[in-house]
């Protein structure tokens, strides 16, 4: 605080003494709060190591000895008064997490046993009564962090699922949260998740409220989430946080009183602080993703809360908080740090940006306030599960709700896969184990179940087991990834109203299909569930389909497997060789909700390249499941642990003996189960009789100079236009004929043929840019493109940049945009044929591409698939993405547009950059009808494809309604334009 004196040094003293005066009072009116009208506030006190987990860890991963600590009494009445030793443990154990019951007369808190195992225990308040709750009766297991519940049961923490988190190896154990009922000592385990299921506290409904950490291909700094699920385990759904970077971890969360909707939680980081920084209140009725539901941080009245990506969020912020009590919706008990060099003290925090001491010592902290004082307890929610039961029942109200599935058309899914997550063991585990820059974890597949034509689903799926669905298309494709899991306990009945529809909505209850019906039992997926295995699931297709050409004896990639060989990092040699070949999300993509097919196998060169007739290759059915399969569950290679390597100590063993105890599973997911044997019989393709013959147009090909004096002879050839707020450059397409296709290139591009272009045309300069279709629609957004590896910081490389070429935009969308820009310019605007794009793109060239060969250096002229590609590759990935190493482009993704030489008709960016969508539909040539429906060609190729794949007669086909990650275009204008446009 500045003292302000009016230039007097004599005036000083009195005014620091108005300021000591207007501080004391400020402290005595904050004190004299009715909220704080108790006389006791249970806290610990500890000196020396605070004893809070790095924030990928639970408590035992910290030492449980060699603390001075105890649990005590303050009095925030007499913030001076010393603390009052409620217990001391021996030994120098920890002793935290605290849960008061009730009626204020007992609590809960975590204290290591005399073997070094975390148990829970219960103390009077009087001090008397101590005992363990949790029995120690499996000796390699840690059970802390506990609550109680209303029916007198107990949810705690366990490492009792032995597992390991992924990034460090599985260095530090995994705990999920166990229901223990004190009367029968019976214990169940409630959740089933990936990484830690933590904190739980009951909310005035009954729920549990606890947080989750989630890994499952998403980016795992950012991934707490908090859920809540019903004192059973049952309708385990999310509460704040979902697809959010920002907060990356939400900590000690606790319901405001007299709220249905508000609670407040210490926001924090990854690395870097252990569990402290912002204290912040939430109202979930305002939203739950990001900082939409945020009411305030505080301090910080009045201030907005930007929803920052960052590892270390909370590094550089002051004050910090720790282990929130609200006592209304205006004001908290709190630990608190004001300052670096402050020591952690009991705080009264508000609304408005007040934080009074209420007692602190130095060198020592005090932490987790709890006022001494009964409260209602919440009503008892009844069970629902029947333990007896190993399945329970799925319903699905319409696949179609919610945002997972936007713009999807209706009939498109079919079935749903079901698959399992089998998560990795402790003292392993890693990003590049199961797969490279694939799942983090093993997926095992269950199979497949139907959806109604109305998009509903009824289905049964194994209880007390992490299932992932995804939704597939007719040909068996996934068109969304659930980078996530639902759990249903035994003999639950698990309901969603749609693909990832958002919390607040509401189902609409109407009559489906799949309400009318029993449920379905999971239709096997060619045999018994079992860990997807490249090696068993795939390599018998590359047997019988590719191996007879890719032999080793060619430049092509090697596909042969004999059975027992492995390449770098323990992979099968062909495994390594194919995958490169696949667009997959890998260990960590963007965390918000994904454009529906975004990684699509329809958009993985694999799968273009058997689509286009690959050498006469045609996979039966059987097989091109199995490769979407493969494409879908992320690329993994090994389909158990144990062959990535040995799983150390007992830890399978026990997985399965205590998941048996706990849960009533007994399947071993290490199994490799006997399944139906794959055909694989070589099938020596038969090379197809092409017309590889070349074709002749009367006056073409012709140069760079007779192009453009060709263009000049039309006249007016190069104008910008204004319309809609979009400023437009055009260039004019003189009359022509060309020769369509090329006789050297893929099957779709057969036969070459002349082609009469009869009159002029005007095409866009330039790829549409962000900036410009966002004049049509705001709310697009081109969004970013993945890196692989782990240890994400960001969500990506961005494509939204206002100059780069929009994309992840359909060809419904394209079109849409090109009639709302006709209204406004006053002629037909429209996406070019592919005839027009073609020609536009050789102007009048005939080599592969429109400056030269595809071994020419493709820098000066486009944005390929180059050198800089391997950047999307972080950390210790492999550079796999195809590309031509040679050149440097200089750009990773999309770059602005208009940045390379154009053309000889000065079009840019017609071979990479952005793919266009055409007018046209993607069919045989040389038909040329853009009628109908059906998939739309897309040409130019990318910055993610090589020059072979960005020739001038290369194709691609996508449908109307897909948004591609790579996929943009440009416009023509048919006809004369408005001379006051020009």
């Amino acid at each position: 605080m500045t003292l302000v004196s009016g230039g007097d040094p004599a005036a000083l003293p009195a005014a620091r003494r108005a300021v000591d005066e207007l501080t004391a009072l400020r402290r005595e009116a904050l004190l004299a709060n009715p909220l704080l009208d108790f006389d006791r506030l249970l806290t610990v006190r500890r000196r020396g190591f605070v004893g809070l987990p790095q924030n990928w860890q639970g408590n035992s991963s910290i030492p449980g000895t060699g603390y001075d600590n105890e649990l005590c009494y303050l009095d925030p009445r007499r913030p001076d008064d010393p603390p009052v030793t409620l217990y001391k443990p021996p030994g120098g154990r920890f002793v935290g997490d605290l849960d008061l019951h009730w009626d204020a007369t007992r609590l809960l808190f975590s204290m290591p046993d005399e073997r070094g195992r975390w148990q829970v225990n219960e103390i009077r308040l009087d001090g008397s009564g101590l005992r363990p709750v949790t029995s120690g009766d499996q000796p390699d297991v840690s059970s802390f962090d506990a609550c109680y519940l209303p029916d007198g049961r107990i949810v705690f923490c366990s490492t009792a699922c032995f597992q390991g988190v992924p990034c460090v190896g599985g260095g530090d154990a995994v705990s999920l949260l166990y229901l223990l009922d004190p009367a029968t000592g019976k214990v169940r385990q409630l959740t089933f998740d990936q990484d830690h299921s933590w904190d739980p506290f009951v909310l005035p409904t009954g729920r549990v409220l606890y947080g989750r950490w989630e890994y499952s291909d998403i980016p795992h700094y950012f991934s707490r989430l908090v859920m809540s699920m019903n004192p059973d385990g049952t309708a385990q759904s999310e509460y704040y946080g979902s697809n959010s970077y920002w907060p990356n971890s939400l900590f000690y969360c606790r319901p405001v009183p007299g709220s249905p909707t508000e609670f407040v939680g210490v926001v924090s980081g990854h690395h870097g602080e252990r569990r402290a920084g912002e204290l912040v209140l939430f109202d979930t009725a305002k939203g739950r993703r990001e900082a939409a539901g945020v009411v305030q941080r505080i301090p910080g009245r009045g201030k907005p809360v930007p929803a920052t990506i960052e590892d270390q969020l909370v590094a550089a912020s002051w004050p910090k908080f720790l282990h929130p009590w609200p006592l209304s919706e205006k004001y908290f008990l709190v630990a608190c740090r004001p300052s670096e060099n402050a020591d952690w003290g009991i705080y009264l925090a508000d609304v408005f940006d007040n934080l009074v001491l209420l007692h602190g010592e130095p060198d020592t902290a005090f932490l987790e306030p709890v006022p001494v004082l009964p409260r209602p307890a919440p009503p008892v929610i009844v069970d629902k599960v029947q333990p007896q039961r190993r399945d329970a029942v799925v319903y699905v109200e319409d696949v179609y709700a919610g945002g997972g599935l936007d713009g999807v058309p209706r009939g498109t899914v079919k079935r749903l896969r079901v698959f399992e997550d089998h998560y990795t063991y402790n003292q392993m585990g890693g990003h590049i184990h199961v797969g490279v820059d694939g799942p983090w974890d093993v997926k095992r597949i269950l199979g497949t179940v139907p959806v109604a034509a109305d998009g509903s689903a009824i289905f049964r799926v194994p209880a007390n087991t992490p299932v992932t669905v995804q939704p597939l298309d007719a040909e068996g494709r996934a068109v969304q990834l659930m980078r996530s899991w639902l759990t249903a306990m035994p003999g639950e009945t698990l309901s969603c109203i749609g693909c990832h529809e958002r919390r607040n909505d509401a189902p609409t209850n109407k009559l489906t299909a799949s309400s009318r019906r029993s449920p379905d039992d999971i239709t096997p997926w060619h045999g018994p569930a079992r860990g997807f295995s490249f090696r068993r699931e795939v390599q018998p297709v590359l047997d019988r389909y590719c191996v007879p050409c890719h032999d080793g004896q060619h430049a092509a990639p090697d596909l042969r497997d004999d059975g027992k060989s492995v390449g770098w990092g323990g992979f099968v040699p062909s495994y390594l060789a194919l995958h490169p070949f696949v667009r997959r999300p890998g260990p960590e993509s963007d965390y918000h909700l994904l454009t529906p097919l975004e990684f699509h196998a329809g958009t993985s060169e694999l799968v273009q390249r058997l689509r286009k007739g690959h050498h006469g290759v045609q996979l039966d059915a059987e097989a091109w499941d199995r490769l979407y399969t493969w494409i879908d569950l992320n690329v993994p290679c090994h389909g158990t642990w144990h062959e990535h390597r040995d799983i150390p100590a007992n830890f399978a063993a026990r997985r399965r003996e205590l998941r048996l105890l706990y849960a009533n599973v007994a399947d071993d997911p290490e199994a490799i189960p006997d399944t139906p044997p794959v055909e694989s019989a070589p099938v020596k393709p038969t090379e197809p009789q092409l017309d590889r013959r070349a074709a002749q147009a009367e006056g073409w090909p012709f140069d760079a100079a007779e192009a453009q004096r060709r263009q000049a002879a039309v006249g007016a050839h190069q104008v910008t236009v204004e319309a809609g707020g979009v400023s437009l450059a055009l260039v004019r397409a003189p009359a022509g004929t060309f020769v369509m296709g090329d006789p050297q290139g893929e099957a779709d591009e057969l036969p070459a043929h002349a082609v009469q272009v009869a009159a002029s045309f005007w095409v866009g300069r330039c790829e549409v840019t962000n900036e410009q279709f966002a004049r049509f629609d705001p709310a697009h957004d081109s969004r970013y493109i993945s890196e692989t590896n782990k240890d994400q910081t960001r969500r990506g490389i961005p494509v939204n940049g206002p100059r780069q070429p929009v994309v992840r935009v359909s060809w419904s969308e394209a079109r849409a945009f090109c009639r709302w820009l006709s209204a406004r310019l006053g002629a037909r605007v429209d996406l070019p044929t592919e005839v027009q794009w073609e020609y536009a793109c050789r102007a009048g060239s005939d080599t592969p591409l429109w400056f030269g060969g595809v071994d020419t250096d493709f820098a000066p002229f486009g944005n390929l698939a180059d050198a800089s590609l391997a950047g999307l590759a972080r950390g210790d990935s492999p550079k796999w993405a195809p590309r031509d190493g040679r050149f440097n482009d200089g750009a990773l993704v999309t770059g602005d547009v208009g940045r390379y030489r154009p053309n000889a008709w000065g079009l840019c960016d017609m071979a990479g950059n952005a793919a266009e969508w055409t007018r046209s539909r993607y069919r045989p040539y040389p038909a040329q009808d853009d009628t109908g429906v059906g998939e739309r060609v897309v040409r130019g190729g990318s910055w993610y494809d090589r020059p072979g794949r960005c020739r001038s007669a290369f194709r691609l086909g996508y449908p109307e309604w897909q948004r591609v990650y790579n996929v943009g275009f440009r416009v023509v204008v048919e006809g004369d334009l408005p001379e006051e446009k020009q």
